[in-house]
C-alpha cells in the first residue's frame, strides 16, 4: 500500500529557533485569509519560531503597541471556518510615506521581527517589497536618531518578505487562484441559482453585476458556471454593434422556448473605446429593443462574505505552510517571493515579477491591446474565455463544419455533481465541430438495450447547475453485453465514445479496448472523463464531483461543531464515503480542522487510536472545546465507526463526551460547486476536441469508415500536477490497485502530515515537494489550462 514518504526531511531540519515571524492581512478582505493566518502561526510554532499577529494591516505596523501581539496555538483555534480576517485589515496612507515606514521598522525591531508574511493584493505586496528594499537605510536612520543600538544593524540586517495573494478578484498574475476567489464564486453561483428560479417563473431577464474591479475573472467563470446568455468583461470588450447581437441572441433564446435570460456584467466592464458599460445601460437596452421584463441585481459585498469554501481553506493552509518554509530558507540575497499554486503544485515566484505583469494587464487595456490583456491574464483565463464562447454562442447551421461523424456520450458508475455540466459541454462542442451527438441513457445497461437518441444544442440548456446525472447512470460493466453493444454501435453508426464516470468507467474502457480484437465496431476513438466523489481514479489528481462532496463534508462538519458551542467538551466521530480511497476523509479533515482522519491507505492499530485519544484528551484539558475525528468508510474492517466512537467515549470519560455521524449520500447530492461545473465543462470541451482530431486521423477514406485500434485512441483525460494529459487506459493498469479500486500512488497523501501538524502533532514533514523559486514566464506550461481550480 502506498505510504507518504515523510522520512526525507525531519522536524530538526526545519528549525526556526531564534526567528520571529509576523503575519498581517492588508487591503480588501477575502474568505480563507483566516485559514492562511492559522497555518502560518501553527507552522511557525511547529518549527520553533516566535509568531506575531499584526492587527489592522500596515496601520497596525505603523501604530505598534498592542497591534503587534505574540500568537499562540490557541489564539488561532476556531477561526478556520470564519470569513474575512479576524486580525483586521486596513488601508494605510501613513505607510506610503517614508516616515510611516520608519515607525513600522522601529516597531518590528522592538520585537526582533525580521520575517514578514503579508496576505493581500498587489498593492499590499508592492508596499512590502519597497519596505524590504529600504530596510537597511531605515535601520541606519533609527541608529542616528538613537532609537536602536548600533549592533542592531548587523543583527537585523535583512528583512525577509513572503507574500500570499488574498483577493476575491483573482487579478494577480503568476497564480492560478488567489485566496478567496473560489468562495466568491460560491456566493455568486448561489445567488444566480436562486435568481434563475424566479426568472423562470416570470419569464424575466436578469442583469447581474459582479465584483472584480478591472478583472473579469469572476464574471467570466460565473457565466461559464451558470450558462449565462451574455457576459461583459473589461479584458475583452464586445465588438462594435454588440448591442444588436446581444438582443438578437436573447430573442432567439426566448423563441427556442427558454423562459429566462441571464446577463453577467463585471463591475469594470468597458466597450472598445474604454467607456464603462453599466448594468442600467444593459437593462435599458433590453427593455427598449425587446420589451422584456428586465431586472438588475448588484451582488456587491455579498461576494466577500460568508464562510470560506473547502477549496479556499485547503489552498490557504497549503500556502501558509509553504510561506513559512520559504521564510526559513531565505537568505539576504533571496528576492521577496509570493507563494501560489500552479495546477496542483506549490510554486514560489519573485514578487515584483508578478506585480509588474499584473500592472502590464492594465496598461494593455488602457492602450486598447485587449488580446494582449487576455494573454497576460494567463492561459487559464484565456481558456475560460474560449470555452465560454464555444458553448454560449451557437454558430448558424451554414457556418458549421460537416463531419458526418456520430459521437455518443454516456455516464457510468455512481452519480457525481458536475456530470451534467460535462455532458452539456461535450454536446455543444461536438455540435460546433460538426458532429451529430447521441445521448445514451443509464450507462452501458441502456447502451445494450438501445436507449440511444440524438441530442441537440437546446436539449442541454440549463444542465450546468443540475446535480446528479440527467442522462441516468448505472454501474453495469460492458463485458457481458459486448456483442449487443457492438450491434448498437453498428445500428446507430457510432464513430466515437465519450464516457463520464468513475472507476467503473475506467474498467469499462479497458473491457471495450480488449474486445476490439473481436468486434471492429469498437475500433473507434474512446475518451473517459473522471467523475466520482471518491477521487479514486488513476491518472488524475482530481475528479469531477469531488469538490462538491468536499464542500458538503466541510459545511456539515462546521454545523456539527457549532452544535456543541457553549456546551461541555465534545468530540464528534464522522464517517465519510470514498470506498477504500481516503481522499475525502483527508482533505475534509484538513479543511474542517480535524484532529485525526483514519484511512485505508495509512494503516493504523489500537496503539495509534490510543495515542490519538490521549492527544485529544490533553488538548481538551488545556484549550479546545470541540474535537473532530473523521473516518473513511472502509478504512479498517475491525476498527469500525462504532468501535472508534465507543473507544473515544470510554477513554475520554470525565474529560469529553462523544457523538457520531454517518454523512452518507448527502455527499453525493446537491448542486455542483463552481469548481466542478467549470472543471467538468473545460475538460469535456478539451476531450471533444481530442475526439475530433482522432476521428480525422483514423478515418479511412478508401473504406469510408473510422478505424482506431491503437492504445492512444482509448484514453483517460486527467489532471496531473500542472497539466491536463490524455493517457492510454492500458498504461494505467500498472498504476491501479483493482482489488481496492484505488491508484497505487496518490498525491494527496502528502497533505496528511500537514493536517497532523495543524492539529498539534509532532510529526515528520516532507519538504522535498515544496515550491522552488521560478520565474513567472516559466509558470505557464503548455497545458496549464489545467489550473487546479478554474
Amino acid at each position: 500500500m502506498a505510504q507518504p514518504d515523510t522520512k526525507k526531511i525531519f522536524f530538526e531540519n526545519l528549525s526556526g529557533a531564534g526567528k520571529a515571524i509576523a503575519v498581517l492581512t492588508s487591503g480588501g478582505d477575502a474568505q480563507g485569509m483566516n485559514a492562511a493566518v492559522r497555518a502560518v502561526v501553527r507552522m511557525g510554532l511547529y518549527v520553533g519560531a516566535k509568531v506575531y499577529f499584526i492587527h489592522e494591516g500596515y496601520q497596525g505596523m505603523v501604530d505598534g503597541g498592542d497591534n503587534i501581539r505574540e500568537a499562540t496555538w490557541e489564539t488561532v483555534s476556531s477561526m478556520l471556518q470564519v470569513g474575512g480576517t479576524v486580525i483586521g485589515s486596513a488601508r494605510c496612507k501613513e505607510f506610503r510615506s517614508h516616515e510611516g515606514r520608519l515607525k513600522a521598522a522601529h516597531n518590528l525591531l522592538q520585537r526582533g521581527i525580521t520575517n514578514l508574511c503579508v496576505i493581500g493584493g498587489d498593492g499590499s505586496l508592492t508596499g512590502a517589497n519597497l519596505f524590504r528594499e529600504e530596510w537597511s537605510g531605515l535601520l541606519t536612520e533609527l541608529v542616528e536618531q538613537g532609537l536602536i543600538e548600533a549592533d542592531s544593524v548587523q543583527k537585523y540586517s535583512a528583512l525577509h518578505i513572503v507574500g500570499m495573494v488574498g483577493s476575491i478578484d483573482n487579478d494577480f498574475c503568476g497564480t492560478d487562484m488567489t485566496i478567496g476567489t473560489d468562495s466568491a464564486l460560491h456566493r455568486i453561483i448561489e445567488v444566480v441559482d436562486a435568481i434563475m428560479t424566479t426568472a423562470q417563473s416570470h419569464q424575466r431577464t436578469f442583469v447581474l453585476e459582479v465584483m472584480g474591479r478591472h478583472c473579469g475573472y469572476l464574471a467570466l467563470v460565473s457565466a461559464l458556471a451558470c450558462g449565462a446568455d451574455w457576459v461583459l468583461i473589461p479584458e475583452m470588450p464586445p465588438e462594435d454593434g454588440w448591442e444588436d447581437k446581444m438582443c438578437g441572441k436573447l430573442s432567439a433564446n426566448r423563441a427556442g422556448m427558454k423562459r429566462l435570460n441571464i446577463i453577467i456584467v463585471a463591475e469594470g466592464a468597458i466597450d472598445r473605446n474604454n467607456k464603462a458599460i453599466t448594468t442600467d445601460y444593459v437593462k435599458d437596452l433590453v427593455v427598449r429593443n425587446l420589451g422584456f421584463d428586465t431586472r438588475v441585481t448588484i451582488l456587491g459585498h455579498v461576494q466577500r462574505g460568508g464562510t470560506p469554501s473547502g477549496f479556499d481553506r485547503i489552498l490557504a493552509s497549503r500556502m501558509g505552510v509553504e510561506a513559512v518554509l520559504a521564510l526559513l530558507e531565505t537568505t539576504a540575497n533571496t528576492p521577496a517571493c509570493v507563494v501560489s499554486l500552479c495546477g496542483n503544485q506549490s510554486v514560489r515566484l519573485p514578487l515584483m515579477e508578478c506585480v509588474q505583469m499584473t500592472q502590464e494587464v492594465q496598461k494593455a487595456m488602457d492602450n486598447k491591446r485587449f488580446e494582449d490583456a487576455v494573454k497576460l491574464r494567463g492561459r487559464s483565463f484565456e481558456n475560460n474565455l474560449k470555452t465560454y464562447k464555444l458553448l454560449a454562442h451557437r454558430k448558424p447551421e451554414s457556418e458549421l463544419p460537416v463531419s458526418n461523424f456520430n459521437v455518443a456520450v454516456l455516464n457510468v458508475g455512481a452519480p457525481a455533481a458536475g456530470m451534467n455540466a460535462a455532458v452539456r459541454s461535450a454536446v455543444r462542442v461536438g455540435i460546433s465541430e460538426g458532429h451529430k451527438m447521441f445521448a445514451v441513457n443509464d450507462g452501458f445497461e441502456g447502451f445494450y438495450k438501445g436507449q440511444i437518441k440524438e441530442i441537440k444544442w437546446a436539449d442541454v440548456g440549463g444542465w450546468t447547475g443540475q446535480g446528479g446525472s440527467l442522462l441516468g447512470t448505472k454501474r453495469t460493466l460492458p463485458a457481458k453485453h459486448v456483442e449487443k453493444i457492438a450491434e448498437q454501435m453498428r445500428k446507430h453508426n457510432i464513430n466515437a465514445l465519450l464516457i463520464v464516470g468513475g472507476f467503473e468507467a475506467l474498467e469499462s474502457l479497458l473491457q471495450l479496448y480488449e474486445a476490439r480484437a473481436i468486434y471492429e465496431e469498437l475500433c473507434v476513438p474512446m475518451c473517459m472523463l473522471p467523475a466520482t466523489i471518491s477521487n479514486n481514479v488513476p491518472g488524475t489528481d482530481l475528479s469531477i464531483g469531488a469538490d462538491t462532496a468536499l464542500n458538503a463534508i466541510v459545511e456539515t462538519c462546521d454545523r456539527i461543531k457549532q452544535s456543541a458551542s457553549g456546551t461541555k467538551r465534545r468530540v464528534f466521530i464522522i464517517e465519510t464515503m470514498g470506498g477504500y480511497c481516503g481522499y475525502l476523509a483527508t482533505v475534509g479533515g484538513l479543511a474542517s480542522g480535524a484532529d485525526a482522519a483514519y484511512i485505508y491507505e495509512e494503516p493504523f492499530d489500537i496503539r495509534d487510536l490510543q495515542a490519538n485519544v490521549e492527544h485529544l484528551t490533553e488538548k481538551m484539558k488545556t484549550s479546545i472545546q470541540r474535537g473532530l475525528v473523521l473516518r473513511n468508510e472502509n478504512s479498517n474492517e475491525n476498527y469500525t465507526t462504532d468501535f472508534i466512537y465507543q473507544l473515544y467515549s470510554e477513554e475520554g470519560r470525565g474529560v469529553f463526551d462523544c457523538r457520531k455521524n454517518v454523512l452518507g449520500h448527502m455527499q453525493q447530492g446537491g448542486a455542483p460547486s463552481p469548481f466542478d461545473r467549470n472543471f467538468g465543462t473545460k475538460i469535456s470541451a478539451k476531450a471533444m476536441q481530442w475526439v475530433t482530431k482522432k476521428l480525422v486521423e483514423t478515418f479511412r477514406h478508401d473504406e469510408g469508415r473510422v478505424f482506431a485500434n491503437s492504445e492512444d485512441s482509448c484514453c483517460l483525460l486527467g489532471m496531473r500536477r500542472r497539466a491536463l494529459i490524455f493517457q492510454p487506459v492500458v498504461q494505467l493498469k500498472d498504476e491501479t490497485d483493482f482489488i481496492h479500486r484505488i491508484p497505487k500512488e496518490q498525491w494527496w497523501l502528502k497533505l496528511r502530515p500537514l493536517m497532523k501538524i495543524l492539529a498539534k502533532y509532532k510529526t515528520s514533514y516532507d519538504v522535498s515537494d515544496s515550491g522552488q523559486l521560478e520565474h513567472v514566464v516559466h509558470n505557464q506550461p503548455k497545458e496549464s489550462d489545467a489550473s487546479v481550480a478554474m
